[in-house]
């Protein structure tokens, strides 16, 4: 009997020390409050970021979800955004043979699924038989998810880009409708403002429209004074191939019209070579991005930048 007592104890004493330790390493951001680690923003909350060009607050957007972790453009990629707390997701769309609306960056579906084909030519039917491949070309359980599914997910919780959708809005934007997420979807284009008042006219005030500037492009500045002074758009995308383009020194003026900055982290022609590899072995390569003035970033390392912008304060 006693033999058995003191084994009880020792249980006892074992399992409080290991549920001690669970707490002890469970991640800690020490720049957050407890109560601001729990509280998730609100998608209006969101919105009020997305439309306030003069604050400090960075917003983060993931690049095709969170593809590192699940297959691009899938619904975990997503929920995984949502939980880690990104502001935007962007994902693709594309229309296939029989008129469905689907998730999907390629033409083809042979790198990122079990398939092979392009997306026009294939059915749904078809579709819903494959899987979706992970990162390094692996299948998974993850099924092709339609831009429905997308939107419902994403519906009070997480803004959304739809890239690849400008000339399929129309059909698009009959799913926003079905969905009720108006409010929370990202639309951009390579285009000057003549040319989308004439096209995407009757959008401009339903969705968010985002112009998409190369700044090596010799047409650069009339394209940015042409929205500036016509129709200030909630944000503009730059692309900035080299670090000394002239342009970039504007990014505060712009912001201060009411436009804010987005410029991409993914790949160093992006962002003249301050990129999310080289922010994996120095997060200080970020610091570009808050120098310069830019307020919204595309990433393929959502968690890295996130981190890193809370460590400044400039992620709720």
């Amino acid at each position: 009997m006693h033999k058995k007592v003191i084994g009880l104890l020792t249980l006892v004493i074992t399992l409080t020390a290991c549920n001690q330790q669970v707490k002890n390493d469970t991640p800690i951001d020490p720049h957050r409050t407890e109560a601001e680690q729990t509280k998730k923003p609100s998608v209006e909350d969101l919105i009020a970021n997305l439309t306030d060009s003069h604050n400090d607050q960075v917003i983060v957007v993931a690049h095709r979800g969170d593809w590192r972790n699940a297959p691009e453009n899938s619904l975990q990629a997503i929920q995984n955004c949502v939980d880690m707390g990104v502001d935007m997701v962007e994902i693709d769309v594309r229309k296939t043979k029989d008129g469905q609306l689907i998730l999907m960056h390629d033409g083809s579906i042979d790198r990122t699924t079990t398939g092979s084909g392009n997306v026009s030519d294939l059915s749904w039917e078809y579709l819903q038989t494959l899987h979706l491949k992970d990162g390094i070309g692996h299948s998974t359980p993850h099924k092709i998810p339609t831009l429905e599914e997308a939107l419902q997910l994403c519906k009070g919780k997480i803004l959304v880009n739809l890239d690849k959708s400008y000339d399929i809005f129309d059909k698009c934007y009959q799913v926003v409708e079905k969905t009720g997420t108006h409010n929370q979807v990202v639309i951009k284009g390579n285009i000057p403002y003549s040319q989308v008042k004439e096209e995407f006219g009757e959008y401009l005030d339903k969705v968010f429209f985002m112009p998409i500037v190369r700044l090596d492009d010799p047409d650069a500045k009339e394209t940015i004074d042409g929205y500036l002074t016509q129709d200030v758009p909630v944000a503009f995308e730059f692309t900035a191939p080299q670090d000394t383009i002239a342009i970039i020194k504007d990014f505060d003026e712009i912001r201060k019209k009411g436009a804010s900055v987005w410029v991409n982290s993914l790949w160093p022609q992006h962002n003249g070579g301050h990129d999310d590899e080289k922010a994996v072995l120095n997060p200080s390569i970020y610091d570009w991005f808050i120098d310069n003035h830019i307020d919204i970033i595309q990433t393929d390392r959502p968690q890295l930048l996130i981190n890193y912008l809370r460590s400044k304060k400039l992620h709720r």
